[in-house]
């Protein structure tokens, strides 16, 4: 018995019906988990390095949402490294200012040694992203970036790549699927840090890719398979169980993500709220500094002072506290993961901790 054709599914729907076994009587409703290291001879899989039932079914998933093929990897570092092995030795690559600091810190790292030149940009303006697209060779855009929260205009950048045949990456943790698919908008390939919302529950490390490139995935696998960068099934079939409620945890995070920002704007302790409007995530410029954002991250009871975001708990980090985070990022700035809480508790907390340091 076959189940539903995707296509004529809305999004929540494929959450839940993707990634299934056939509907044979007797069958599990929910996909086994895969534990093997090997395979018998002459089947569809020769070795647990190339393939996984686990992993298929997460991303045949992932796919259906984004409008490509997934590729799951063991992070999102993993899946980064990939897209970015891809640049020709010496190759140019057009990279926010703002963006995932082990995103930075991997293309420092890179120029460092000679394999590739990063001409960094402020996403946001899309003249200077355009200009610095000649004679490139990659695009990487993250949007809204973290933690700063800019904003790309996708269509235009994504659509200049491609007339100029820049191979374009976007970063689509923060936005997720749900709010925004940069496949259809014009990019070569979507990157996910799988740890974030997609499983949404900080319990495992995990990684993807999404193209409707075939020749791009193909470049893609061999990456994956030849640098070892592959995922656990565990940890593949606990994301894939974790995206079943993708839907309902974004609803609630975004809307109180929304509720929070707006009441910071008012708060006397608060200089500027970043919000683009979109997502779980709202950073804040404290009008006391360094040592009130500090203050802050002590005080809370509800918030959880960690370096992540997209769990169902809410996350409270002063991002300038890693050494790889740029330094136009401002030392008071507070990044908050807003997770799925009453909004009333997550505001009480938070208006408590910041009244602790007014002035």
């Amino acid at each position: 018995m076959a189940g539903p054709d995707p296509s004529s599914l809305t999004v929540a729907t494929r959450l839940v019906a993707g990634g299934r076994p056939e509907r044979t009587p007797g069958a599990p409703v929910s996909p086994p988990l895969e534990l093997t290291s090997t395979y018998v001879a002459d089947g569809p899989v020769g070795y647990a390095r190339t393939g996984n039932a686990t992993w298929s079914a997460f991303e045949e998933t992932l796919g259906s949402l984004e409008g490509g093929r997934g590729l799951a990897f063991a992070s999102g570092m993993g899946a980064i490294a990939a897209c970015l092995d891809l640049t020709p030795a010496g190759g140019v690559v057009v990279a926010p200012h703002h963006a995932y600091n082990g995103t930075g810190g991997l293309l420092d790292a890179l120029e460092r040694d000679g394999h590739l030149q990063v001409r960094r940009v402020d996403i946001s303006r899309t003249d200077d992203v355009l200009a610095a697209l000649d004679g490139a060779d990659v695009l990487w855009v993250e949007s809204p970036t973290n933690p700063m929260l800019e904003v790309a205009d996708l269509l235009t950048l994504l659509g200049a790549a491609r007339e100029r045949r820049v191979l374009s990456f976007c970063d689509n943790t923060f936005a997720t699927p749900l709010l925004q698919q940069p496949l259809a908008l014009g990019a070569d390939a979507v990157v996910h840090s799988a740890t974030k919302w997609l499983s949404g529950h900080s319990d495992l490390l995990l990684g993807a890719v999404v193209t409707s490139d075939d020749a791009l995935l193909d470049r893609l696998v061999e990456q994956r398979s030849l640098r070892g960068a592959i995922p656990g099934p565990v940890e593949t079939w606990l994301a894939l169980r974790g995206m079943r409620t993708l839907h309902l945890r974004m609803e609630r995070a975004c809307a109180s993500a929304a509720e929070l920002a707006e009441r910071l704007r008012s708060h006397p302790a608060v200089r500027l709220v970043r919000y683009p409007g979109m997502g779980a995530v709202v950073s804040i410029e404290l009008a006391g500094g360094r040592a009130a954002a500090e203050q802050v991250e002590r005080t809370v009871q509800v918030w959880t002072p960690a370096t992540s975001v997209g769990g169902v708990e809410s996350l409270i980090e002063r991002r300038r506290r890693h050494p790889l985070e740029p330094t136009t990022v401002p030392e008071e700035l507070v990044r908050l993961s807003v997770g799925i809480e009453d909004v009333e508790d997550l505001w009480r907390d938070l208006d408590g901790a910041l009244s602790s340091v007014r002035a």
